[in-house]
């Protein structure tokens, strides 16, 4: 008799079991899908329009978009929509990072990854020229397990350059906006500077080979 009280707890328990390892490998395949970072500040909306208008929106690829703002509301979720059939979606808290998908980094805050998720914490540089693009590529070179691909764009200061060789480092991807074609080249200067190998594009092409 005892047994009988004993088989069916055990069958919940296995099932239970087998279920949540069905959840953990389903969050790891869900982890190794490459991510496109783009980031940029002045100047970057036109690099960012161009850009999605050549890449397919059925790449299996997730983009996001670090715009270094650091008090200015963003619009990009608001514009971005006209010029790609992927969704368009500004970052929150907890939001689940999805292939064929553009994000958008909300005004002041570091964005973070972790369990194939977006973190938001409060930006860690107020003052002076923010960082966010290098604190965003730096999470994901430990908490992704994809392709990293990252693109510097027009804009001010250096911002992302410091991580770059963080990406090289992890077998990921470094582009940068050629010079000539960005409105405000520091960013992309910068980043052609620190990486140690660096890829060039017109945001006209694609990045897709």
């Amino acid at each position: 008799m005892p047994s009988a009280h004993i088989k069916p707890d055990y069958a919940k328990h296995h099932e239970r079991r087998a279920h949540d390892g069905q959840h953990m490998n389903a969050r790891r395949v869900a982890n190794d899908f490459p991510v496109v970072c783009v980031g940029g500040s002045a100047g970057g909306l036109d690099a960012y329009t161009r850009l999605l208008q050549h890449l397919p929106a059925d790449m299996g690829v997730g983009i996001v978009i670090v715009n270094h703002l650091r008090t200015t509301a963003t619009l990009l979720h608001e514009i971005l929509p006209h010029y790609t059939e992927m969704p368009v979606e500004l970052i929150t808290e907890g939001m689940l990072i999805q292939p064929d998908h553009v994000f958008i980094i909300p005004p002041q805050r570091d964005l973070h990854v972790l369990d194939g998720e977006f973190r938001l914490k409060p930006i860690s540089k107020p003052r002076g020229w923010p960082d966010v693009i290098t604190v965003f590529l730096r999470s994901f070179t430990k908490h992704w397990d994809g392709k990293l691909i990252a693109v510097i764009v027009s804009g001010y200061d250096g911002d992302g350059a410091a991580a770059l060789c963080g990406i090289k480092e992890v077998g990921g991807i470094t582009f940068a906006q050629k010079l000539e074609t960005a409105g405000h080249p520091d960013m992309p200067e910068s980043a052609i500077a620190s990486a140690v190998s660096i890829l060039f594009f017109h945001p006209r092409i694609s990045l897709k080979k």
